[in-house]
């Protein structure tokens, strides 16, 4: 059965059992974390829409796979953060899945590589040019709220570096989307 009524009264029980108000910090962080995992599942499609695409070129149809590929990783990586996030007893924490300290890096080759492709930026970028373009930036900006949430936990370091890079990998691949579409970025004018 899909609903067990326990949280009617505005609780929820955190990995280890301790019940906690809905609004607790903890929870704020990992449904948050929830949330930009949803939006990154749509980015994903929207990517796997556009690699089956057959009137794009095999290498772009390939790039579009591989960034779909690396959301995936990205989604298995914050499922075991929002398990992390949901667990307050450092001994019940130890016996979980990690979040590996090289996940960081992993994101890190990834913006290196779609960056040494994209034009230098001379602009604020705004949101928009195409839809999965746009979606990166609505996951970018869930993202950023996410690290905050957080950051208000003073958790884990090794989460709240992934979770910033990851900011930045959703930026990155915003601006790539672009290119791989052949479509131009928005950029901020004062007029």
């Amino acid at each position: 059965m899909i609903y067990t009524k326990t949280g009617d009264k505005g609780t929820t029980s955190l990995v280890g059992g301790r019940r906690v108000k809905k609004c607790d910090q903890r929870v704020e962080a990992y449904g948050t974390v929830d949330e930009l995992n949803s939006h990154i599942g749509m980015l994903a499609e929207m990517m796997r829409g556009q690699a089956l695409n057959l009137d794009i070129d095999f290498d772009v149809r390939e790039q579009f796979e591989d960034g779909c590929k690396q959301l995936k990783w990205t989604q298995n990586q914050l499922f075991v953060i929002q398990t992390l996030l949901a667990t307050e007893e450092e001994e019940t924490r130890k016996k979980l899945p990690q979040l590996s300290e090289s996940a960081t890096g992993e994101l890190e080759q990834w913006i290196d590589t779609m960056d040494a492709r994209l034009p230098k930026l001379n602009s604020f970028v705004i949101a928009g040019g195409s839809i999965a373009a746009a979606q990166a930036h609505i996951a970018r900006t869930v993202c950023r709220r996410a690290e905050r949430e957080i950051v208000r936990l003073d958790d884990d370091e090794t989460i709240m570096k992934f979770i910033n890079r990851l900011s930045d990998y959703l930026f990155v691949i915003s601006r790539y989307t672009l290119l791989l579409e052949n479509k131009r970025e928005n950029f901020w004018s004062a007029e």
